[in-house]
């Protein structure tokens, strides 16, 4: 049977923070000044006139390395709440979890092959 008089609480919680953002930003547009002048448009430098292009390109080193922190920061998501539970568990999630490391750490032997994690 489905018990819906457990979740009333969710819904509504649900539905106050669905309406939250959209009450912020109507309050933010109505309050905020819409001057746009050239001032505003311009890119900020400590007060110096901006000099040279707004968009820069930059080497593809710096999201490579992004992107290996962020697989390991993944990592770190993944694994904390089965540590703070691990007793709870038996051998298999165990194993599945030794799995998920092996994984990661053949992906950092890689990278590290690759030249992923050197920044010179």
């Amino acid at each position: 049977m489905f018990q819906s008089h457990k979740y009333e609480y969710l819904w509504i919680f649900l539905l106050i923070i669905s309406f939250f953002p959209v009450i912020i930003f109507s309050i933010s547009k109505s309050i905020a000044p819409a001057n746009k002048g050239s001032e505003k448009l311009t890119s900020y430098e400590s007060g110096i006139e901006p000099m040279g292009e707004a968009c820069i390109q930059f080497q593809i080193r710096y999201y490579m390395f992004a992107l290996v922190f962020v697989i390991f920061d993944v990592e770190t998501v993944f694994l904390y709440p089965w540590a703070m539970s691990f007793y709870d568990f038996g051998v298999l999630p165990f194993t599945e979890a030794l799995i998920f490391i092996l994984i990661l750490i053949v992906g950092l032997i890689y990278a590290w092959r690759k030249g992923a994690l050197e920044w010179s």
